[in-house]
């Protein structure tokens, strides 16, 4: 950590920002230059609280030299992270893409679904039975009904069941209807209560980027989880919210490279929730997969014109397996599998 003190700095307060970095226990040598007086400090930073020493006197500014975050840094594991979800690797060189509807409705559509999902070739299955919205009086999911159902169409197929956790208190619910990967939304991003209750348990966890969530927050969040002892963290960019109108959310392409730079987590990518359009999500996915997300979470229907959340951005199981054999060409170009 570097603390800049002002061009009137005294000895005094000098001396104040040394004393104050003692009782973190930390050393620090002083520079003084010709203009400003610059303190390193020597030791473990992230012991030290920036904004108490950015208000003491005399200081103008406080620059940290490591990292905030440390469990999911790149330079705490060297290796790309793969992680297991029974059997299915992900985070290395094959591709995975989760697909399944936004919302699990009825029996039928969830067995069709799952259906689609095994034709396309995909090998894990994803539905919201809680769904947060932006309106209260639209569909908010089936809950643990839904959890029944879901469970009950992808065990027929082995598929994992990814879905998304909104409550502390269904967690219990969840591990009992045995979901195997627990989404984070976007919307608790910063849900710091939920993210220490994921990081006690060990499922994977999937970690969606809040719609204005600066790369540091979104790595920061992730480092709730870690620090409880989960490990197991999907980063998933699915758009960032911008003045355009267009298209539902902006698809930041450039987070892919700068996640593999600065962690050793997979990072996939929602095409659907970024384009909101079922026609934008091709193009989004090729991109996605060619700039090197190790996956796609991509919305599919059995009928999307009667879905009941998200009709306009679901793929049809016909859609789905033509956008798979797309992928496969990219991924090959690449030196991946999918």
């Amino acid at each position: 950590m570097i603390i800049i003190m002002n061009s009137e700095v005294t000895d005094e307060q000098i001396g104040g920002v040394v004393n104050k970095l003692k009782d973190f226990g930390l050393d620090s040598n002083v520079s003084r230059g010709v203009e400003r007086t610059v303190i390193g400090a020597i030791g473990d930073e992230t012991k030290v609280d920036k904004e108490l020493m950015q208000s003491l006197p005399g200081v103008e500014n406080v620059i940290r030299v490591m990292k905030p975050y440390k469990i999911v840094a790149r330079s705490y594991h060297k290796q790309d992270t793969v992680i297991d979800i029974n059997g299915i690797k992900l985070g290395g060189k094959e591709i995975q893409v989760i697909a399944g509807p936004c919302s699990v409705e009825t029996q039928d559509q969830m067995d069709a679904a799952a259906q689609g999902v095994v034709d396309a070739g995909c090998r894990m299955m994803r539905g919201g039975a809680f769904k947060p919205r932006t309106s209260p009086y639209s569909f908010q999911g089936a809950g643990v009904e839904g959890l029944e159902m879901f469970h009950n169409a992808a065990s027929k197929h082995k598929l994992p069941v990814v879905t998304e956790l909104m409550d502390v208190r269904s967690l219990d619910a969840f591990v009992e209807h045995e979901v195997d990967v627990i989404q984070i939304g976007t919307r608790n991003m910063q849900n710091f209560d939920l993210l220490k209750e994921v990081g006690r348990i060990h499922k994977p966890v999937i970690l969606k980027r809040g719609m204005s969530a600066t790369i540091s927050e979104w790595l920061m969040a992730a480092e709730y989880i870690a620090a409880g002892g989960n490990h197991n963290i999907i980063f998933c960019e699915r758009g960032v919210r911008s003045f355009e109108t267009y298209y539902r959310n902006v698809l930041d392409v450039t987070a892919i490279p700068v996640l593999k730079k600065e962690t050793h987590l997979p990072v996939i990518v929602d095409p659907s929730h970024a384009g909101g359009k079922a026609w934008m999500v091709p193009a989004l996915s090729r991109a996605a997969v060619a700039a090197g997300a190790d996956g796609l979470l991509v919305e599919m229907h059995p009928t999307p014109c009667e879905a009941w959340c998200d009709a306009d951005q679901a793929l049809t199981p016909e859609e789905l397996k033509s956008l798979m054999g797309e992928l496969k060409g990219i991924a090959q170009v690449i030196g991946r599998d999918i």
